[in-house]
């Protein structure tokens, strides 16, 4: 039985030009043909298009919570607009005859079936290793850890001081070759670095108030020591998988990421790292244009209804398959998800999922949000603070907080718990986050008492003190997002 609804289309669509294609053609009718099988498991039909012959194009539900879609027609996006265009029909109410499934569609339906059994197998099988190949990547990449270091050393002899828009420039420069040894997370370390002695106009010195400069000078700082445990961590990992080939990516902490893993889900399932039949519900989300790796990022932030643990997607879109990957958005049901992989981190740690079943979101699942969220500001603060020690830890954690109130103390936005415990707002996050404690003064009165924040923290260097940057605002009844 098909039970989908719009959300679920444009949820589905490759990019907002798939949705009003789409849309454009039943608008046009361009479908002469819509039907489903027997068990409304599958939908297809025909669009008439510019060719001679019409588009035959379907809608495969066999499989639970993963769709496939099939097209005639020559586009490389999945779903195609025709594909979007025949799912909007079925929400939409047009009349769909029950049919036999067409021959091709019912071979293409067994083979599938086919790979989804041989996939299976697989997985059961022991994993071959190119030692050979292994060993070459793995000197690559302390090949590439030598000059990261050669590069620190060359910005701590320069000085932050003396470090202005021309030097780090020449160093991001140099750095674009740690991305040919493989190593991306630290050639993105890096440039969070020189990014910091870059501001709009090129300048630094001269143009930098000297207060705004001691705050540079902090970020730098922790910066480089983040830099140096990359390359000491990095180099010890790398030895040791260079001396056994088939020693394990590190699980225990997110070193094999820093260096340009790519974690399987295979490899995740096979270290445990899974959790079964989870639901997750979507609290923020956001996109931003990640230069140094030249890629588009899509980023949600969802809590496990279960355990109460915040987790993130990403999705990666590559400046050169733009047109060929599709965009994640904003997700405003629950998702029911069968086998939920974690990757190695602690506080957020990636998420990452094959197929979903979406649900309404009911008042139980804002509760939970709510019953998982942390009541006492202090303990928590206590928390982050011990997190933040480690130097390749997550500098910016997202944690959901219970408030008692929030207002202003002073010049200062506060939120407060029932302790009274103060932790002052920021729109300090991550650098491509959007603007959010303005919007605040937008809220009704009511949202600002006894309410579940979901906010990133933020430690100021210089002031060395933890700040918050707010998400969004949950309710018994609906989550309000600060940012999109």
């Amino acid at each position: 039985m098909i039970s989908i609804d719009q959300t679920f289309v444009d949820s589905e669509a490759p990019n907002s030009n798939a949705i009003s294609n789409g849309r454009g053609l039943l608008v046009k009718g361009k479908f002469v043909a819509l039907h489903k099988s027997d068990d409304e498991t599958i939908l297809f039909g025909e669009c008439s298009g510019s060719g001679r012959t019409n588009y035959h194009c379907s809608c495969d539900f066999i499989t639970p919570g993963k769709v496939t879609y099939r097209c005639s027609c020559p586009s490389r996006q999945f779903p195609c607009k025709h594909c979007i265009g025949l799912m909007y029909a079925f929400t939409d109410g047009k009349p769909f005859a029950v049919a036999s499934v067409p021959e091709d569609l019912a071979a293409k339906r067994e083979k599938l079936e086919q790979r989804v059994e041989k996939k299976k197998a697989d997985a059961t099988k022991p994993r071959k290793v190119n030692k050979s190949a292994l060993k070459k990547k793995i000197q690559a990449q302390l090949d590439g850890l030598t000059l990261l270091e050669q590069l620190t050393h060359e910005l701590i002899r320069t000085g932050m001081g003396n470090t202005n828009a021309k030097t780090a420039k020449n160093i991001e420069q140099q750095a674009k070759q740690l991305g040919n040894a493989y190593l991306p997370g630290a050639q993105s370390a890096l440039h969070a670095y020189t990014k910091l002695f870059s501001g709009d106009d090129g300048g630094f010195d001269s143009s930098v108030a000297p207060q705004q400069r001691e705050a540079i000078y902090s970020q730098a700082l922790d910066q480089l020591t983040q830099l140096n445990a990359l390359i000491k961590n990095g180099r010890s990992y790398l030895n040791d998988r260079l001396a056994d080939p088939e020693l394990a990516a590190e699980t225990q902490s997110t070193i094999a990421a820093w260096l340009g893993h790519a974690w399987q889900l295979r490899e995740l399932k096979e270290a445990g790292l899974v959790q079964e039949n989870a639901e997750l519900i979507q609290l923020a989300f956001n996109s931003y244009d990640d230069i140094a790796r030249r890629e588009l990022v899509d980023t949600g932030i969802w809590m496990n209804l279960g355990d109460g643990q915040i987790g993130l997607t990403l999705n990666f879109r590559p400046y050169k398959a733009l047109k060929f990957v599709k965009a994640e958005d904003s997700f405003f049901q629950i998702a029911q998800v069968p086998e939920l992989c974690l990757y190695p981190g602690d506080i957020n740690p990636r998420i990452r999922w094959d197929a979903l079943t979406p649900r309404p979101v009911e008042a139980s699942d804002l509760q939970a949000v709510r019953r998982h969220a942390h009541s006492d500001f202090a303990t928590i603060l206590k928390t982050i603070k011990t997190h933040l020690k480690s130097p390749l830890a997550d500098r910016r954690p997202i944690v959901a907080l219970n408030y008692a109130q929030i207002g202003k103390v002073g010049d200062d936005l506060v939120v407060e718990d029932a302790a009274k415990t103060r932790i002052v707002f920021t729109e300090t996050g991550q650098a491509e986050e959007p603007a959010s404690c303005h919007l605040l003064q937008l809220l009704p009165p009511e949202m600002f008492q006894n309410q579940t924040l979901i906010g990133r923290f933020h430690h100021d260097l210089r002031a060395r003190t933890l700040r918050v940057k707010p998400l969004s605002i949950v309710t018994a009844s609906q989550v309000f997002r600060l940012t999109f």
